[in-house]
């Protein structure tokens, strides 16, 4: 139970790095350590098969292109816009908002004995996957399809934007 606590510092911990962080690439670079905790939370809950889409695919894949995204930006001062006093409200009220939420999630948090997992099968893959291929085939199916759409849309939208460029 010790690990679950250490784990869960590290979380907040690197989560308040990335948003306190001024480097872009410092932070990019934190929330990879955010994920990594998130990975050792899933393999403590008995989620192997999320631990390891987690590992691979956040940080593997879209934090990497993260980093190269902020690499291909070339951030520094004197491109970057002056930030709008409305933009700062709206700021300042999201993340009041976020602070009641998790005054409120902490309230509910201490309760007298841990949580015990009623079915120690619960979070393997053999299990996700009959439920997926089963119950939720439909869903599955057209999220495959939105997201197959979307890549077209996006190949699309480049090689419009490369001809509009030559042409």
């Amino acid at each position: 139970m010790s690990l679950f606590y250490f784990v869960a510092f590290l979380s907040i911990f690197f989560s308040l790095l990335v948003i306190f962080t001024k480097n872009p690439v410092h932070s990019v670079l934190y929330l990879i350590a955010t994920f990594f905790t998130f990975t050792i939370h899933y393999i403590l809950l008995n989620a192997q098969f999320l631990a390891v889409v987690n590992f691979i695919v956040y940080m593997g894949a879209i934090m990497v292109l993260f980093l190269f995204v902020l690499m291909l930006m070339n951030l520094n001062k004197d491109t970057e816009p002056m930030k709008s006093n409305l933009l700062k409200i709206v700021g300042v009220i999201a993340g009041g908002g976020l602070l009641v939420t998790l005054v409120a999630a902490m309230k509910t948090m201490y309760t007298d004995s841990p949580s015990v997992l009623q079915n120690p099968e619960i979070g393997l893959v053999k299990n996700l996957g009959k439920v997926l291929f089963s119950e939720f085939l439909l869903p599955f199916e057209l999220s495959s399809l939105l997201l197959l759409s979307a890549m077209v849309g996006a190949v699309l939208l480049a090689k419009q934007e490369k001809r509009t460029h030559n042409g």
